[in-house]
């Protein structure tokens, strides 16, 4: 019986080999990067953006002389 279902378990996670792997289901890697970093960047700035603000200032004015 263990032999049975250790071998059931193993058909159903690995794909068939002679047929291709389809990916058009999966969410590519950069599209969650870019997803969390958003959703970071908009979690933390009502705490930081104070303090973006005067950094952005202070380099402008380095910038302009």
């Amino acid at each position: 019986m263990h032999h049975f279902i250790s071998g059931l378990l193993l058909q159903i996670a690995l794909p068939a080999p002679d047929r291709p792997r389809d990916d058009r289901g999966d969410v590519p890697g950069w599209v969650m990067v870019t997803l969390m970093t958003a959703i970071v960047v908009a979690a933390l700035t009502p705490f930081v953006s104070d303090e973006l603000m005067r950094l952005l200032r202070q380099a402008f004015s380095m910038v302009q002389g």
